[in-house]
């Protein structure tokens, strides 16, 4: 990678990040129009619900990556990382948002009784809960604000969030197929990544031999 990540990084520097925050959405507004056309299947509501749910974790994930493989590949795509994280933000409201008004009927008193009483929702609810400071603080004005050392320990709630959406994800299916469970090894072994010491990451493979 140490021939091609300063190819890959200057053709990252040339990609503007605005229109992505327009181009994320389109899966979503895919999936809404797939659904009033009765085109997701049996139970085009669930679908849609899990569907934005697995997005916004995917999103979380890449968020989760960029500093390794920046550090294991020398690919860098820390200015892409904002985008990432707020689209996850997006995805988790959109996610709520089918939520309460496919399972839930926009039934406030049915909604806040799944909320105290069944643990999978609370662990999500919990997890849109630590997003939520992330996506508030997510400007340049609020880096200074707060200033880069405090902005980046509450910007550390994206590994807790990021854990609790993948045992949301694991608890929701309950029938433990693969795929919950692969995503949340991945999200494991991300965490366990960040709790190395840094002189203990792989950071060579980023250099020419």
């Amino acid at each position: 990678m140490g021939d091609v990540a300063p190819l890959v990084n200057r053709w990252l520097r040339r990609v503007p990040v605005w229109p992505w925050y327009l181009i994320g959405f389109i899966p979503a507004a895919l999936w809404l129009r797939a659904g009033l056309l009765n085109q997701l299947g049996p139970d085009p509501a669930r679908t849609l619900e899990q569907n934005l749910g697995i997005t916004a974790l995917q999103l979380l994930i890449a968020a989760l990556a960029v500093t390794p493989v920046r550090e294991l590949t020398g690919v860098n795509f820390l200015r892409f990382r904002r985008l990432i994280g707020l689209m996850a933000f997006y995805y988790v409201l959109l996610h709520l948002g089918a939520w309460f008004a496919f399972d839930r009927g926009l039934d406030v008193a049915a909604a806040v009784t799944d909320l105290t009483k069944r643990p999978y929702i609370i662990v999500g609810m919990s997890a849109l809960l630590l997003l939520l400071p992330l996506a508030l603080t997510s400007t340049d004005r609020a880096v200074r604000a707060l200033g880069g050392a405090r902005w980046r320990t509450v910007h550390r709630l994206a590994y807790p969030a990021t854990a609790l959406g993948a045992i949301h994800f694991v608890w929701l299916v309950k029938a433990w197929p693969p795929e919950p469970l692969v995503y949340a090894g991945i999200v494991a072994i991300l965490l366990l990544y960040r709790l190395l010491p840094r002189r203990g990451r792989v950071r060579t493979l980023a250099r020419p031999a």
